[in-house]
């Protein structure tokens, strides 16, 4: 075995760690018959010779002892090596003008379509592994087939031909995903892929099989879909709920073979955890891969919102709990990316809350707490949920501050006094979650009763170098009510804090004493003293503005500020002179001058300000419309703006923009692969926001 590899000059390669000279070491492990052993050297080829998908001249060099690995017989875990060969040779790769690459992305890039070539050569050995003894090898191999081979038609009859003869319910999941597969990746093969999918779906197979098949009609044929999809999905759910759980672990999650979670558990490496955890995720599930199917139907059925919310609603009252909580997870990806009446959808989110099944409730706490609002339909079930568990109020982390539960946080953020009891006994920790403020701002006038035990909690932080963990929480709860009684705690904390962030821990106390206004009076002689410090000079006079309204005094420092070096800080100066409005007008041709500016924020910032300081919305607008095609995350800041103007003000233009807006089903900061946890919040504003700039029902397809 391994013929050649000492020939290998491995030392003058690297991987994403250093000198390749280890990757030898690597393939003989994955040979071992020591389980441990070859999860230790799976992990170590993908986090260094394959890490995050990337081809070096080791990944190149270790090809074809990766194929002699995986047609042995003798080797154990094999099915992992033929993905690892999937993983390498199957990248597609974009079409990037080369002009454009730096030499290392050309050496990428190169090496890419090297590795391509190079699996691709040896795929036909996976004809044979299709029907190999080991389930593992025969769970992998069809997708490798459907990746790598250069002659996807032939691949189509195999798949077709292996199916009768398979036996193990997962492979034959794997023969019927491999279809859908090459059907996007070949087209004019798309026709015969999508006939075999709807016999499949069609006729008289097992429910996994014909729910498997219409996953990944969804996904390359749509229209293929019968009209009464959802009924169908629904249908054979029910029947698959009828299966009994099985004992016995899956060809997926036993790619082993006869090695037991015993001789697995002395190897903590990342293979090993993701294991772990797609066991415990599956552990009680008579069809653990259901999952996977329906998120493939979701994603296929795309912006039919409706049939996707009828389906979720079904699964929501499934009597299976893991039906359930797969389908509060789907729900929350749905809400996440499409807009529509979910009323009903987050309601029976709402009612997974009581369930026994500590997974699932946790689940649903976690997708209320990212729809804000949106959670409306289910705040009696939130405020029920926080009232019985005082012991989810706070979480504790191994590393970082505690921060709020999940349900504490859904009901903050609905604007929902019922949480006060929650965020009262938060603030009397010995350390206050980090995230107190921000349930505060959202609470708003709710949370007066706060302010009091904000104000003596903050007026109790030590000034060392912990300051800042400790007191920016309370700073941010005493802004959000503008509680100018505690304006002589936040003067003690802006005069005496430490170097150690001492920069940010002013910026706090600032933005506080701001927001106290004519209350903050005590602090004038302080914000006087800290317009003259650099660093400072902005935020403490947008700080005495708001307190004394003496425009002349803090005019100057602003206008310096748009010529600062840092972006950051010439936004924050255009920012704090809109807010001087006409009494800023003299700075107009400077913040005209930055309309120009290669930063888009800053041209956004720089126009909406011009706007307030001059009255005059020619030669913002078309800024902002601008910014608004090129950067969707900048829209809720412009149509703020906009919304200010009115139609008027905005001009036609901007009125066909922000009505194309409310047209769209999909968010505007859907992402695919990844999102964040304000998405559908600040999507809600967007379309609130659009609603104001143009009175009237001008839009459909938004969820309120």
């Amino acid at each position: 075995m391994f013929t050649g590899i000492d020939e290998v000059d491995w030392a003058s390669m690297e991987h994403a760690y250093g000198p390749a000279d280890d990757v030898p070491g690597l393939l003989y492990g994955l040979a071992s018959a020591d389980p441990a052993e070859r999860e230790s050297a799976l992990d170590g080829m993908y986090g260094a010779v394959h890490h995050q998908g990337d081809v070096y001249a080791c990944t190149l060099a270790c090809i074809p002892f990766l194929f002699e690995l995986a047609v042995d017989p003798g080797i154990r875990d094999r099915g992992g090596i033929v993905e690892l060969l999937t993983s390498i040779g199957g990248i597609d790769l974009d079409e990037d003008d080369e002009s454009e690459l730096d030499e290392d992305e050309i050496e990428g890039v190169a090496n890419y379509a090297m590795a391509a070539a190079a699996v691709s050569a040896g795929s036909s050995v996976f004809f044979e592994l299709v029907a190999d003894e080991d389930p593992g090898v025969r769970l992998a191999a069809p997708l490798a087939l459907a990746t790598l081979h250069g002659r996807p038609g032939r691949v189509l009859e195999l798949l077709r031909e292996r199916l009768p003869a398979e036996a193990d319910d997962e492979v034959r999941l794997a023969l019927v995903e491999a279809a859908g597969r090459i059907a996007l990746r070949h087209r004019p093969l798309a026709g015969q892929a999508a006939d075999w999918l709807s016999r499949l779906a069609a006729e008289a197979y097992p429910p996994g099989l014909r729910l498997a098949a219409l996953a990944q009609l969804a996904r390359c044929a749509p229209d293929a879909l019968p009209g009464d999809v959802v009924r169908v999905v629904s249908g054979l759910l029910r029947e698959l709920r009828s299966r009994p759980c099985r004992p016995e672990p899956s060809a997926a999650q036993a790619q082993g073979g006869d090695d037991t979670a015993a001789d697995r558990a002395a190897s903590p490496r990342l293979v090993g955890q993701l294991r772990e955890l797609s066991a415990e995720d599956s552990a009680g599930r008579s069809t653990p891969w259901a999952a996977d199917l329906l998120r493939t139907l979701h994603v296929g059925l795309d912006d039919r919102v409706e049939d996707r919310t009828a389906l979720l609603t079904d699964q929501l009252c499934s009597p299976d709990p893991w039906q359930r909580l797969d389908a509060v997870r789907m729900s929350g990806g749905l809400i996440r990316a499409w807009r529509g009446s979910y009323e009903g959808l987050v309601r029976l989110v709402g009612a997974q809350l009581t369930d026994p099944e500590p997974r699932l409730a946790e689940a649903a706490s976690h997708v209320l707490e990212e729809l804000f609002g949106l959670a409306a339909p289910a705040a009696d079930a939130l405020a029920a949920r926080v009232a019985s568990d005082p012991g989810g109020w706070v979480r504790e982390w191994a590393s970082g501050p505690p921060g709020l539960g999940s349900a504490v946080k859904a009901l903050a953020r609905l604007g929902d006094a019922r949480v006060l009891p929650a965020l009262e006994q938060a603030l009397e920790r010995p350390e206050v979650p980090h995230d107190v403020g921000f349930a505060i701002r959202c609470l708003g006038d709710a949370a007066a009763p706060l302010a009091g035990t904000l104000r003596r909690r903050l007026g109790e932080v030590g000034l060392d170098e912990s300051a800042y963990d400790r007191a920016s929480p309370l700073l941010a709860g005493l802004t959000a009510l503008r509680a100018g009684e505690a304006a002589p705690e936040v003067l003690r904390v802006l005069r005496g804090a430490p170097e150690y962030r001492g920069e940010w821990l002013r910026t706090a106390a600032l933005r506080a004493l701001g927001s106290f206004g004519p209350a903050a009076r005590c602090a004038v002689p302080e914000l006087r003293r800290l317009m003259l410090r650099p660093g400072a000079a902005t935020e403490a006079a947008q700080a005495l503005w708001a307190v004394t309204g003496d425009a002349e005094a803090v005019l100057p420092v602003l206008a310096e500020g748009l010529r600062a070096e840092q972006v950051h800080d010439c936004r924050a100066a255009a920012s704090a002179l809109g807010g001087l409005g006409r009494r800023a007008e003299a700075v107009a041709p400077r913040l005209r001058a930055l309309l120009a500016h290669e930063e888009l924020w800053l041209r956004v910032d720089a126009a909406i300000a011009l706007w307030e300081v001059s009255g005059r919305t020619g030669e913002s607008v078309p800024v902002l419309l601008a910014a608004w095609e090129k950067n969707r995350h900048v829209r809720v800041r412009v149509a703020e703006c906009l919304a200010r103007m009115g139609p008027a003000g905005a001009g036609s233009d901007a009125a066909q923009v922000l009505r194309a807006e409310l047209l769209s089903v999909r968010r505007h900061n859907a992402m695919d692969g990844g999102y964040g946890s304000h998405d559908t919040h600040e999507d809600e504003k967007l379309l609130a926001l659009c609603r104001r700039a143009l009175p009237g029902d001008t839009g459909k397809g938004t969820s309120s």
